[in-house]
């Protein structure tokens, strides 16, 4: 299960990257699931589970907030598995929201959104 969480994260960050991106994507940015590192992977369950579960938790008040603070949530999410994952991360993979590109915050926000269908 975890794993169909986490592919499932990894497809909505490559769908809204494929959308929100100006220009050609890296090569890594939409690799398929198959070829995402493991860490990557696992980082995609957990913030998978995250958000899902403070969808839960929220009894439906999180479909209220808006696409920045959901696409917010996502993305702390995803600094702290960064930070489990690289004990000294590079700064622009620990950006805080306002330092992020707007296609990222966009992507970001997609993927909350993504996961509230399935909650």
């Amino acid at each position: 299960m975890q794993n169909d969480q986490g592919r499932v994260f990894r497809e909505a960050w490559i769908s809204g990257v494929r959308k929100h991106y100006p220009g050609e994507p890296k090569a890594g940015y939409v690799a398929p699931w198959e070829e995402t590192p493991e860490w990557e992977r696992q980082a995609a369950a957990a913030v998978y589970g995250q958000v899902r579960e403070f969808i839960t938790v929220s009894g439906g008040a999180a479909a209220r907030l808006t696409r920045a603070q959901k696409g917010r949530f996502v993305a702390l999410c995803w600094i702290a598995q960064i930070y489990r994952h690289f004990p000294d991360p590079k700064p622009s993979y620990v950006a805080d929201w306002d330092e992020m590109p707007e296609w990222q915050r966009e992507t970001d926000a997609d993927i909350f959104e993504r996961i509230e269908l399935e909650a």
